[in-house]
């Protein structure tokens, strides 16, 4: 039997062996005249099921009154836990004292879960709170801050910085309970304190200021 009776004979077989044969070649030779796909390298929060501008979030205790407040050009809600990714924040939380008035803040980046009870505010974070009959102003700056916002509570890992008037206080690792004014530094603490009468007429100190000249002494 010669080569053409053969393929007569079993051309729906030859067919197929040929198809088995042109389908991994075309491939190779389109990876090797192409190249590989390029790898997605995409990092950033997860898709969206819908995004509000110039949005404002209130949260409330578990007694129904008001503890935060957060405004924000953009917020990304996530379609899987319903948790807010929020684009350059601002927020206030609520003083739980007569005559005590609210911490105002920002942070580059936030974060809030479905129910408000937690929040996380990712990058530099500045907080102040103003004078008051019983204090000078006060200033913190930090960053990578998580907080529970119906317990005004708030810590951090990182390097803080914390200011009443004219005194200052310097650590790594914070922890704060803004319900009854407490801020405790945890490691590394060092600082300059003033004696209230003293720290009450000195000129005010800001934290923004400080951790400015800190960087440029280092950059220097």
């Amino acid at each position: 039997m010669n080569l053409r009776q053969f393929l007569r004979d079993n051309r729906t077989n030859v067919a197929i062996a040929l198809l088995a044969i042109a389908a991994p070649a075309s491939w190779m030779l389109r990876s090797w005249v192409v190249g590989e796909p390029p790898v997605n390298e995409f990092i950033g929060p997860p898709i969206s099921d819908y995004v509000l501008y110039n949005a404002t979030v209130w949260s409330y205790d578990t007694n129904g009154l008001h503890s935060f407040t957060m405004t924000a050009p953009r917020m990304d809600r996530r379609g899987g836990d319903e948790s807010l990714y929020i684009n350059a924040p601002v927020f206030e939380i609520a003083s739980k004292n007569p005559g005590v008035p609210d911490w105002h803040g920002n942070a580059p980046f936030g974060w809030v879960n479905k129910g408000g009870t937690e929040m996380r505010l990712d990058g530099a974070v500045y907080m102040h709170r103003p004078a008051y009959a019983q204090g000078p102003m006060a200033t913190l700056c930090t960053s990578n801050v998580t907080g529970w916002p119906k317990e005004n509570r708030m810590q951090t890992a990182d390097q803080a910085t914390m200011t009443q008037g004219a005194s200052v206080m310097y650590g790594v690792g914070m922890r704060a309970s803004l319900n009854d004014n407490h801020l405790e530094l945890l490691h590394d603490v060092h600082g300059v304190l003033y004696s209230s009468q003293n720290n009450a007429t000195a000129k005010p100190v800001d934290c923004r200021n400080l951790v400015a000249a800190a960087g440029a002494g280092k950059a220097g």
